[in-house]
């Protein structure tokens, strides 16, 4: 979260929104380099669930109650993680090496640390 304690009025000012763009990003361009027959398989999911955290977290923004807000955090923070676990898996398959892995894993705990403080902030981490 931003640490400067001004008013964020919107979700593109939140580092947290900004680095999962980021990551997604980041998720993009290095399956581009899968191969072809992964195309519909992990490819097809680590791009939905990357894309959808910061979606969520944009979403979850522009929520008016607390409850309402919290609900699209947890959900970024699923898709966060199952980004992780397909991030896992292209490593096991050699798709990416252990540098790109390591990094990508690094930005994901970066993000989940984030939207934990902003549950915590809320004060609805369940």
């Amino acid at each position: 979260m931003n640490n400067t304690h001004t008013k964020i009025t919107r979700f593109e000012d939140m580092t947290v929104w900004q680095e999962a763009q980021e990551f997604a990003v980041a998720v993009y361009k290095v399956t581009k380099h899968f191969p072809e027959d992964e195309r519909f398989g992990i490819i097809s999911q680590l791009r939905r669930a990357s894309s959808s955290v910061s979606a969520n977290i944009a979403e979850g923004f522009g929520r008016s109650s607390k409850k309402d807000t919290a609900h699209f955090y947890h959900i970024a923070r699923g898709s966060l993680l199952e980004s992780k676990n397909f991030i896992y898996l292209s490593a096991r398959l050699s798709y990416i090496d252990k540098g790109v892995l390591d990094k990508l894993i690094t930005n994901a705990d970066s993000i989940n640390q984030q939207i934990t403080a902003i549950l915590r902030y809320f004060k609805i981490y369940a």
